[in-house]
Formats: structure tokens, sequence, C-alpha cells
């Protein structure tokens, strides 16, 4: 099975769509539309803003694994922590 790592992702505020490369090793929790600015979260039940907000849902998910079994969630991606410690 190929994995695919590119989604677009769509700001639910401002329509802003674009095209991103998913982590491979972490849940992205955090995305700042590059428009309007918002900051997007997974809607609840989802683990990512790609599995809410992107036309392609993140890794784990393609390959039928549940996120919080690969401990891709409590992983911080560098982006994250950027936002979180705005």
């Amino acid at each position: 099975m190929t994995i695919e790592l590119k989604s677009t992702i769509t700001c639910p505020k401002c329509g802003y769509k674009k095209e991103e490369e998913m982590p491979t090793d972490a849940c992205q929790f955090f995305y700042e539309c590059e428009n309007c600015k918002t900051v997007l979260k997974p809607n609840e039940g989802d683990c990512c803003v790609y599995c809410s907000f992107g036309t392609v849902a993140c890794p784990p998910i393609q390959e039928n694994k549940n996120c919080r079994d690969t401990n891709c969630c409590y992983k911080i991606s560098t982006k994250c922590k950027k936002l979180h410690l705005k």
C-alpha cells in the first residue's frame, strides 16, 4: 500500500486551500491558515488537522492504525511547538 504524504488543507473560516506535506513522525494538531491566520485544531474525534480539514487522511490512518497506537500524537512537531508557544 502506498501512503500519500500530500494533502490539501481547506480553512473552514475563509476557504483558503494549500497543499502541504504531512509529517510521518507526528500528528499535526495545529495549523495556521496563511490567508486569515486562523489556527485550526482537529475536530472532535479526529487525531489531526489533516483528518479534519485535508483531502487525504494522515499516514497512520491511511495505514489503518490508530494514531495513539503509533504514539505520533504524543510527539510535538517543531511547527506545533512554535504555534503553541506564541
